[in-house]
């Protein structure tokens, strides 16, 4: 998988909490919005004179576009868990500051469950 068939996949799941995410999609689809979001900083920094690498939440693009790809970026996470046998309420693992994200990470690196598992036939 390539990064513009992981972002099209993405978006076409655009809410969908089913299924599984293999962990090319995964990470593909977040260097991918990475650097989308590195783009918005900078545009807001040149038209709204928004520090655009101040640590916080960024200007009005930036703060749009998070809002817009919100449902997204969730279920992706909860399709990679899910791939990874895991359920997909684990991802909030994340309200437990740093060892949650820790754990969280290692489960997002972990290969996919090779086969059918509890919830799919396994991804592409």
């Amino acid at each position: 998988m390539d990064i513009q068939t992981a972002v099209r996949t993405v978006l076409g799941k655009y809410a969908t909490f089913t299924g599984r995410a293999p962990r090319s999609e995964y990470w593909w689809w977040f260097l991918a919005m990475l650097l989308f979001n590195l783009f918005l900083r900078v545009i807001d920094a040149a038209v709204f004179g928004v520090e655009a690498f101040d640590g916080q939440t960024g200007g009005p693009l930036a703060m749009v576009a998070a809002l817009a790809l919100l449902l997204p970026n969730l279920a992706v996470a909860v399709r990679r868990l899910r791939d990874t046998d895991r359920s997909g309420w684990w991802i909030l693992i994340l309200l437990i500051p740093i060892i949650g994200y820790l754990i969280f990470l290692y489960w997002l690196v972990q290969p996919s469950h090779e086969g059918e598992n509890r919830f799919d036939e396994p991804s592409e």
